[in-house]
């Protein structure tokens, strides 16, 4: 696990949140994975690092391939959120969770 999940999983558990499967392959043949899923609720969790730096989620060809994996999971039912590392520092992240388990009740 990254910084920034561990980071975040910490937050997840003070908060007294379900507890999401980590690195869940949701698609039957391609290999992609979600850094955080609550699979009952098919709401995933991405965590994208670099995003100041150029990392691989910023890219033209990393970000056109996260493009394509979020879409096929949205078009599987999934509920993906998507959150940056001051989004996970900030708060935002942890509470934006909260309000969606909360809808997916």
């Amino acid at each position: 696990m990254s910084q920034l999940e561990q980071l975040l999983y910490a937050q997840i558990e003070q908060a007294r949140l379900p507890l999401p499967v980590l690195e869940h392959r949701f698609h039957p043949v391609r290999k992609w994975r979600f850094d955080f899923a609550w699979i009952e609720r098919k709401l995933a969790v991405e965590i994208e690092g670099g995003v100041w730096i150029r990392g691989r989620h910023t890219r033209g060809s990393g970000f056109e391939k996260d493009c394509i994996k979020y879409n096929a999971a949205v078009l599987a039912g999934w509920r993906v959120l998507r959150f940056t590392g001051g989004m996970i520092d900030s708060g935002l992240a942890l509470t934006t969770i909260e309000r969606a388990l909360k809808k997916s009740k």
